[in-house]
C-alpha cells in the first residue's frame, strides 16, 4: 500500500522549469517556465502556461458553442525541477533542519557550496 505523502518536495505555487518532455516540434515544452496550478494524483502536476492541449467541443445548446477549447495538461513530475529566478537556473531541493528544530527547503549554491534557504 502506498503512503499519503507525496515523494516529491514541490509544492503548489512554486515556479518551476521544464526539462523533459512534450514533441520538439509540435510543442516544444523544454526550458519552458511556469508557476504549479494543482497536483493530479501523487505524480504529476499541472504548471501554469505549459503544456496545452486541444479539445473539439460539440455545441451542446444555444448558449454553448462548439470549437476548439485549449486546457492545460498535467506533466509528470519528474520532468519538472524548481526554478530559482534570482540565479536563472533550475536546482534540486534539499531538506535541512535549521538548529532550532524547523525544517526549511533550500539548495546547495553550485559556487559557494552554500544552502540557501528558500
Amino acid at each position: 500500500m502506498e503512503s499519503a505523502r507525496p515523494k516529491h518536495t514541490l509544492k503548489k505555487g512554486d515556479l518551476v522549469m521544464v526539462i523533459a518532455g512534450g514533441n520538439a516540434k509540435k510543442r516544444p515544452n523544454i526550458g519552458k517556465t511556469g508557476k504549479i496550478v494543482r497536483f493530479v494524483g501523487a505524480e504529476r502536476a499541472v504548471v501554469e502556461g505549459v503544456n496545452f492541449m486541444t479539445r473539439h467541443q460539440r455545441q451542446t445548446g444555444p448558449n454553448k458553442p462548439s470549437g476548439k477549447i485549449s486546457t492545460e495538461a498535467s506533466i509528470h513530475i519528474s520532468n519538472l525541477m524548481f526554478y530559482v529566478e534570482k540565479i536563472k537556473l533550475p536546482v534540486r531541493l534539499k531538506h535541512k533542519t535549521l538548529a532550532d528544530g524547523k525544517k526549511v527547503r533550500g539548495y546547495l549554491d553550485k559556487k559557494t557550496k552554500e544552502f540557501v534557504q528558500i
